[in-house]
C-alpha cells in the first residue's frame, strides 16, 4: 500500500491539470492507496480555499474517492461523519476535531 499526498488527490479530483491528472488516474487505477487524516484535512481546505468547491462539491468528491476499492482510510465511520457534518455546514477541521477526539470502543488508549 503506497500513502498518497493531498497534491497527488487534488489533481485527481480538479483535472487542472492534464499531465499530473493522468498521472494520478495511473495510481488511482493500479495501487493500493492510503489516505492519512491530515492529507484528508488539507485536502478538503485546499478544495474550498483555492478552488472554490462548495461543502456539498468537496463531500461529494470525496466520497466517491473513497468508494474506490483501493482507496483506504483510518476509520472509515469516523470520516462519514466527517463528511456528513461538514455537509450539513460545520466547516471541515471543525467536524473532524470533535470526532477523532473520541477514541473507538475496545481501543486501548
Amino acid at each position: 500500500m503506497q500513502a498518497i499526498d493531498t497534491n497527488l488527490i487534488v489533481r485527481f479530483l480538479t483535472r487542472d491539470d492534464e499531465a499530473q491528472y493522468q498521472i494520478s488516474r495511473s495510481l488511482f487505477e493500479q495501487k493500493s492507496l492510503y489516505v492519512s487524516e491530515s492529507v484528508l484535512l488539507e485536502t478538503a481546505w485546499v478544495l474550498r480555499a483555492v478552488y472554490e468547491f462548495s461543502a456539498s462539491a468537496v463531500v461529494e468528491s470525496l466520497r466517491k474517492l473513497f468508494g474506490l476499492p483501493n482507496v483506504y482510510l483510518d476509520d472509515e465511520l469516523k470520516i462519514a461523519r466527517i463528511l456528513d457534518w461538514h455537509e450539513q455546514g460545520l466547516d471541515f477541521a471543525d467536524a473532524m476535531h470533535p470526532c477523532k477526539s473520541v477514541p473507538n470502543p475496545g481501543r486501548p488508549y
